[in-house]
């Protein structure tokens, strides 16, 4: 029992590493220039989003240490979230409030483009994209990057999950 309560947690540590390129990725300026993504704060919440949600649900494949993973992805976003609001200057009784809003956001968010991911729905994708990323009721505003999801999902797909921290396969943007 002790043996297990102090075990090293590489899947933590792969977390770690996963979420950087996740975040690297989603900063890549061709989502700006190619697919017109404003460079707003709340714009990138959406493409950190998709991009953790993209390798969550790859890891998710991997039996239980994949899970484990997932759940270390997703916990090492939502810390980020976290972080993130306290160098903007949220004062400490603010950030829980800030927190809750965020996670019911990110929570949406997860549910939307999941069902859409995962059934390869890109119309229905490309219409959430178009909300959320974009703010259009005009799902053609979506297409591209619904497009790049799909594509991501799909190399990912069939990159071996032990070379994923090495760099996840995405998709060609645009």
């Amino acid at each position: 029992m002790l043996r297990s309560l102090f075990k090293s947690r590489p899947s933590r540590a792969t977390a770690e590493t996963l979420y950087a390129l996740a975040a690297d990725q989603a900063r890549t300026p061709a989502f700006y220039t190619r697919l017109g993504v404003a460079d707003r704060i709340d714009a990138r919440f959406e493409l950190y989003t998709l991009h953790v949600l993209l390798l969550v649900l790859r890891l998710r494949h991997e039996g239980d240490q994949g899970a484990e993973t997932a759940q270390a992805l997703f916990d090492t976003y939502v810390s980020s979230l976290d972080d993130t609001l306290r160098e903007l200057g949220v004062g400490d009784m603010a950030v829980a409030k800030k927190m809750r809003k965020l996670g019911e956001a990110l929570y949406g968010r997860m549910q939307a483009y999941e069902a859409a991911i995962v059934e390869a729905d890109e119309a229905a994708l490309s219409a959430a994209l178009a909300r959320n990323v974009y703010e259009s009721e005009d799902p053609a505003a979506g297409a591209a990057l619904a497009r790049y999801a799909l594509d991501s999902r799909a190399r990912l797909a069939d990159q071996p999950a032990a070379t994923l921290a090495a760099g996840p396969h995405w998709g060609e943007i645009g």
